[in-house]
Protein backbone atom coordinates (compact mmCIF):
# COMPACT_ATOMS: atom_id res chain seq x y z
CA UNK A 1 0.00 0.00 0.00
CA UNK A 2 1.33 3.36 -0.91
CA UNK A 3 1.84 6.09 1.96
CA UNK A 4 0.85 9.82 1.69
CA UNK A 5 1.76 12.56 3.69
CA UNK A 6 -1.38 15.17 4.03
CA UNK A 7 -0.53 18.13 2.72
CA UNK A 8 2.17 19.79 4.22
CA UNK A 9 2.00 18.10 7.62
CA UNK A 10 4.11 15.07 8.81
CA UNK A 11 0.92 12.93 8.94
CA UNK A 12 1.62 9.90 6.87
CA UNK A 13 -0.66 7.71 5.85
CA UNK A 14 -1.82 5.11 3.74
CA UNK A 15 -3.26 6.02 0.14
CA UNK A 16 -6.29 4.57 0.76
CA UNK A 17 -8.17 4.81 4.13
CA UNK A 18 -11.04 2.83 6.04
CA UNK A 19 -14.11 4.74 6.86
CA UNK A 20 -15.52 2.87 10.18
CA UNK A 21 -19.02 4.72 10.34
CA UNK A 22 -21.19 1.90 8.43
CA UNK A 23 -19.86 -0.81 10.74
CA UNK A 24 -21.67 1.43 13.95
CA UNK A 25 -24.13 3.66 12.31
CA UNK A 26 -26.39 4.92 9.08
CA UNK A 27 -25.87 2.06 6.57
CA UNK A 28 -28.64 -0.50 8.90
CA UNK A 29 -27.79 -1.97 11.71
CA UNK A 30 -24.50 -2.06 13.59
CA UNK A 31 -22.71 -5.00 11.89
CA UNK A 32 -21.75 -8.04 14.05
CA UNK A 33 -18.79 -7.26 16.37
CA UNK A 34 -16.31 -10.04 15.65
CA UNK A 35 -16.72 -9.96 12.44
CA UNK A 36 -15.69 -6.07 12.52
CA UNK A 37 -12.87 -6.46 14.34
CA UNK A 38 -11.93 -8.89 11.80
CA UNK A 39 -11.95 -6.58 9.25
CA UNK A 40 -10.32 -4.01 10.36
CA UNK A 41 -7.25 -6.43 11.31
CA UNK A 42 -7.85 -7.57 7.86
CA UNK A 43 -7.44 -3.77 6.69
CA UNK A 44 -4.24 -3.31 8.63
CA UNK A 45 -2.99 -6.57 6.85
CA UNK A 46 -3.14 -5.29 3.84
CA UNK A 47 -1.33 -2.26 4.47
CA UNK A 48 -4.09 0.34 5.78
CA UNK A 49 -2.51 2.78 8.34
CA UNK A 50 -5.27 5.54 8.35
CA UNK A 51 -9.09 4.72 10.59
CA UNK A 52 -11.77 7.03 10.58
CA UNK A 53 -14.46 7.44 13.34
CA UNK A 54 -16.78 9.53 15.31
CA UNK A 55 -18.42 10.21 18.59
CA UNK A 56 -21.54 10.21 17.22
CA UNK A 57 -21.15 7.15 14.99
CA UNK A 58 -23.19 4.67 17.39
CA UNK A 59 -22.95 7.42 19.23
CA UNK A 60 -19.60 6.42 20.95
CA UNK A 61 -19.71 2.66 19.61
CA UNK A 62 -17.82 2.90 16.63
CA UNK A 63 -15.17 4.60 18.54
CA UNK A 64 -14.94 1.81 21.25
CA UNK A 65 -14.83 -0.77 18.15
CA UNK A 66 -12.17 0.75 16.53
CA UNK A 67 -9.82 1.98 19.80
CA UNK A 68 -10.55 -1.85 21.15
CA UNK A 69 -9.74 -3.47 17.83
CA UNK A 70 -6.56 -1.23 16.84
CA UNK A 71 -4.92 -1.67 19.95
CA UNK A 72 -2.80 -4.15 19.11
CA UNK A 73 -1.46 -1.61 15.74
CA UNK A 74 -0.84 0.96 18.30
CA UNK A 75 1.91 3.02 17.03
CA UNK A 76 1.36 1.83 13.46
CA UNK A 77 -2.09 3.43 12.28
CA UNK A 78 -3.50 6.86 12.85
CA UNK A 79 -7.31 7.42 14.10
CA UNK A 80 -8.93 10.44 13.03
CA UNK A 81 -12.33 11.11 15.37
CA UNK A 82 -14.34 14.35 14.94
CA UNK A 83 -16.59 16.58 17.15
CA UNK A 84 -19.16 19.05 16.69
CA UNK A 85 -22.15 17.71 17.96
CA UNK A 86 -24.61 18.14 20.47
CA UNK A 87 -25.62 14.44 21.21
CA UNK A 88 -29.73 14.33 22.39
CA UNK A 89 -30.70 14.22 26.24
CA UNK A 90 -30.86 10.09 26.18
CA UNK A 91 -27.45 9.71 23.83
CA UNK A 92 -29.51 9.34 20.77
CA UNK A 93 -29.05 11.02 17.44
CA UNK A 94 -27.56 14.11 18.04
CA UNK A 95 -29.45 17.29 18.14
CA UNK A 96 -28.38 19.97 16.32
CA UNK A 97 -24.05 21.19 16.45
CA UNK A 98 -21.73 22.45 19.28
CA UNK A 99 -18.49 23.09 18.97
CA UNK A 100 -17.93 25.41 21.61
CA UNK A 101 -14.16 25.30 23.17
CA UNK A 102 -15.02 24.11 26.35
CA UNK A 103 -17.81 21.06 24.69
CA UNK A 104 -14.49 20.67 22.25
CA UNK A 105 -12.59 19.72 25.41
CA UNK A 106 -14.98 17.40 26.71
CA UNK A 107 -15.64 15.37 23.64
CA UNK A 108 -11.73 15.13 23.38
CA UNK A 109 -11.52 13.76 26.56
CA UNK A 110 -14.31 11.14 25.93
CA UNK A 111 -12.89 10.38 22.79
CA UNK A 112 -9.48 9.53 24.24
CA UNK A 113 -11.02 7.05 26.90
CA UNK A 114 -12.93 5.42 24.57
CA UNK A 115 -10.62 4.80 21.99
CA UNK A 116 -7.73 3.68 24.71
CA UNK A 117 -4.94 6.34 23.10
CA UNK A 118 -3.15 9.04 24.92
CA UNK A 119 -3.10 11.26 21.44
CA UNK A 120 -5.75 11.65 18.96
CA UNK A 121 -3.90 11.22 15.78
CA UNK A 122 -6.32 13.93 13.78
CA UNK A 123 -9.25 15.73 15.40
CA UNK A 124 -11.55 17.02 13.07
CA UNK A 125 -14.69 19.34 13.26
CA UNK A 126 -17.54 17.37 12.04
CA UNK A 127 -19.35 19.82 10.43
CA UNK A 128 -19.12 23.72 10.76
CA UNK A 129 -20.92 25.13 13.71
CA UNK A 130 -22.54 28.96 12.23
CA UNK A 131 -22.62 30.02 15.97
CA UNK A 132 -18.94 29.96 17.22
CA UNK A 133 -15.95 31.44 15.00
CA UNK A 134 -14.05 29.04 13.42
CA UNK A 135 -11.40 30.93 15.29
CA UNK A 136 -12.65 29.98 18.37
CA UNK A 137 -12.39 25.83 17.31
CA UNK A 138 -8.91 26.71 15.72
CA UNK A 139 -8.28 27.75 19.24
CA UNK A 140 -9.57 25.04 21.29
CA UNK A 141 -7.61 22.73 18.86
CA UNK A 142 -4.35 24.53 19.02
CA UNK A 143 -4.42 24.17 22.98
CA UNK A 144 -5.25 20.45 22.96
CA UNK A 145 -2.38 20.53 20.50
CA UNK A 146 0.00 22.45 22.95
CA UNK A 147 -1.08 19.80 25.68
CA UNK A 148 -0.12 16.39 24.03
CA UNK A 149 -3.82 15.88 23.41
CA UNK A 150 -4.66 16.03 19.42
CA UNK A 151 -1.84 15.77 16.91
CA UNK A 152 -3.49 17.51 14.09
CA UNK A 153 -6.10 19.48 12.98
CA UNK A 154 -9.01 19.16 10.23
CA UNK A 155 -11.89 19.95 8.84
CA UNK A 156 -14.90 18.41 7.11
CA UNK A 157 -16.94 19.98 4.83
CA UNK A 158 -16.07 23.57 5.22
CA UNK A 159 -15.93 26.33 2.84
CA UNK A 160 -12.44 28.59 1.45
CA UNK A 161 -13.47 31.34 3.79
CA UNK A 162 -13.79 28.96 7.23
CA UNK A 163 -10.55 27.05 6.01
CA UNK A 164 -8.33 30.51 5.82
CA UNK A 165 -9.59 31.85 8.92
CA UNK A 166 -9.02 28.35 11.01
CA UNK A 167 -5.53 28.21 8.83
CA UNK A 168 -4.87 31.24 10.09
CA UNK A 169 -4.87 30.20 13.70
CA UNK A 170 -4.04 26.81 13.66
CA UNK A 171 -2.63 24.84 10.38
CA UNK A 172 -5.06 22.62 9.02
CA UNK A 173 -3.85 19.10 8.83
CA UNK A 174 -6.62 17.72 6.28
CA UNK A 175 -10.08 19.08 5.30
CA UNK A 176 -12.42 15.80 4.44
CA UNK A 177 -15.27 16.47 1.86
CA UNK A 178 -17.58 13.93 -0.16
CA UNK A 179 -15.72 13.91 -3.26
CA UNK A 180 -16.41 10.39 -6.16
CA UNK A 181 -16.74 10.49 -9.83
CA UNK A 182 -20.50 11.69 -9.23
CA UNK A 183 -19.69 14.45 -6.55
CA UNK A 184 -17.18 16.82 -7.51
CA UNK A 185 -18.18 19.94 -6.17
CA UNK A 186 -14.70 20.78 -4.16
CA UNK A 187 -12.99 21.02 -7.99
CA UNK A 188 -14.79 24.66 -8.10
CA UNK A 189 -12.93 26.34 -5.60
CA UNK A 190 -12.00 24.10 -2.09
CA UNK A 191 -9.01 21.70 -4.10
CA UNK A 192 -7.59 24.76 -5.42
CA UNK A 193 -7.08 26.96 -1.99
CA UNK A 194 -5.98 23.42 -0.38
CA UNK A 195 -2.94 23.20 -2.61
CA UNK A 196 -2.06 26.71 -2.09
CA UNK A 197 -2.19 26.78 1.93
CA UNK A 198 -0.76 23.25 1.62
CA UNK A 199 -3.54 21.32 3.37
CA UNK A 200 -4.11 17.59 2.59
CA UNK A 201 -7.69 16.36 1.00
CA UNK A 202 -9.22 13.57 2.64
CA UNK A 203 -12.83 12.32 0.48
CA UNK A 204 -15.11 10.03 1.69
CA UNK A 205 -17.83 8.27 -0.08
CA UNK A 206 -15.27 8.00 -2.86
CA UNK A 207 -17.41 4.85 -3.76
CA UNK A 208 -20.55 7.33 -3.73
CA UNK A 209 -21.96 5.88 -0.41
CA UNK A 210 -21.96 2.11 -2.63
CA UNK A 211 -23.52 3.04 -5.64
CA UNK A 212 -20.52 2.90 -7.49
CA UNK A 213 -20.14 -0.74 -6.60
CA UNK A 214 -22.76 -1.33 -9.54
CA UNK A 215 -24.08 -3.68 -6.63
CA UNK A 216 -27.60 -1.65 -6.73
CA UNK A 217 -30.47 -0.09 -8.76
CA UNK A 218 -33.79 1.34 -8.97
CA UNK A 219 -35.18 -2.01 -7.36
CA UNK A 220 -32.87 -1.59 -4.52
CA UNK A 221 -34.66 -1.20 -1.21
CA UNK A 222 -33.05 0.47 1.86
CA UNK A 223 -34.18 -0.32 5.53
CA UNK A 224 -35.68 3.06 7.85
CA UNK A 225 -32.26 2.82 9.65
CA UNK A 226 -30.41 2.99 6.64
CA UNK A 227 -29.89 6.98 6.05
CA UNK A 228 -30.05 6.53 2.13
CA UNK A 229 -33.43 5.62 2.29
CA UNK A 230 -33.86 9.25 2.41
CA UNK A 231 -30.99 11.28 0.63
CA UNK A 232 -32.66 11.75 -3.27
CA UNK A 233 -29.86 10.16 -4.90
CA UNK A 234 -31.11 6.55 -3.74
CA UNK A 235 -35.15 7.18 -4.69
CA UNK A 236 -35.46 4.57 -7.84
CA UNK A 237 -35.70 7.47 -10.62
CA UNK A 238 -32.55 8.46 -9.21
CA UNK A 239 -30.51 5.56 -9.39
CA UNK A 240 -32.21 4.62 -12.92
CA UNK A 241 -30.65 7.81 -14.28
CA UNK A 242 -27.60 7.53 -13.02
CA UNK A 243 -26.57 3.95 -13.58
CA UNK A 244 -25.13 4.58 -16.91
CA UNK A 245 -22.20 6.48 -14.87
CA UNK A 246 -21.83 2.34 -13.33
CA UNK A 247 -22.13 0.97 -16.65
CA UNK A 248 -19.17 3.25 -18.29
CA UNK A 249 -17.41 2.38 -15.29
CA UNK A 250 -18.08 -1.75 -16.14
CA UNK A 251 -16.96 -1.14 -19.62
CA UNK A 252 -13.92 0.35 -18.56
CA UNK A 253 -13.17 -1.91 -16.35
CA UNK A 254 -13.89 -4.86 -18.18
CA UNK A 255 -10.56 -4.97 -20.18
CA UNK A 256 -8.70 -4.92 -16.96
CA UNK A 257 -10.07 -7.42 -15.00
CA UNK A 258 -12.00 -4.84 -12.59
CA UNK A 259 -14.88 -4.02 -10.88
CA UNK A 260 -17.00 -0.18 -10.82
CA UNK A 261 -15.42 -0.01 -7.35
CA UNK A 262 -12.16 -0.13 -8.18
CA UNK A 263 -12.10 1.72 -11.18
CA UNK A 264 -13.84 4.63 -8.72
CA UNK A 265 -11.82 4.23 -6.66
CA UNK A 266 -8.32 4.22 -9.28
CA UNK A 267 -9.95 7.30 -10.60
CA UNK A 268 -8.46 10.84 -8.82
CA UNK A 269 -8.65 14.55 -10.30
CA UNK A 270 -5.76 16.34 -11.54
CA UNK A 271 -4.18 18.84 -9.10
CA UNK A 272 -5.60 17.50 -5.70
CA UNK A 273 -3.36 17.95 -2.94
CA UNK A 274 -2.16 15.08 -1.03
CA UNK A 275 -4.58 12.93 -0.17
CA UNK A 276 -6.08 9.66 1.31
CA UNK A 277 -10.09 8.61 0.42
CA UNK A 278 -11.86 6.88 3.13
CA UNK A 279 -14.28 4.12 1.75
CA UNK A 280 -16.35 2.11 4.70
CA UNK A 281 -16.79 -1.63 3.41
CA UNK A 282 -18.98 -3.36 5.99
CA UNK A 283 -17.99 -7.08 5.22
CA UNK A 284 -14.35 -8.74 4.87
CA UNK A 285 -14.83 -9.72 1.22
CA UNK A 286 -15.70 -6.39 -0.14
CA UNK A 287 -12.91 -5.05 1.41
CA UNK A 288 -10.60 -7.45 -0.76
CA UNK A 289 -12.74 -7.49 -3.40
CA UNK A 290 -11.84 -3.21 -3.60
CA UNK A 291 -8.44 -2.84 -2.61
CA UNK A 292 -6.92 -5.07 -5.27
CA UNK A 293 -5.10 -3.07 -7.54
CA UNK A 294 -6.86 -3.39 -11.21
CA UNK A 295 -3.99 -4.96 -13.62
CA UNK A 296 -2.69 -2.62 -15.91
CA UNK A 297 -3.86 -2.61 -19.84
Amino acid sequence: MKKRRLGNSNLEVSALGLGCMGMSFSYGPPRNRQEMTSLLHAAVDRGVTFFDTAEVYGPFTNEELVGESLAPFRGRVAIATKFGFRLGETGGPWAGLDSRPEHIREVAEASLGRLGVETIDLFYQHRVDPQVPIEDVAGAVKELIQEGKVRHFGLSEAGVETIRRAHAVQPVTALQSEYSLWWREPEASVLPALEELGIGFVPYSPLGRGFLTGKMDENTEFPATDFRSGLPRFTPDAMKANRVLVDLLAALGSGKGATPAQIALAWRSPGSPGSCRSRGPRTSTAWKRTSERPRSS
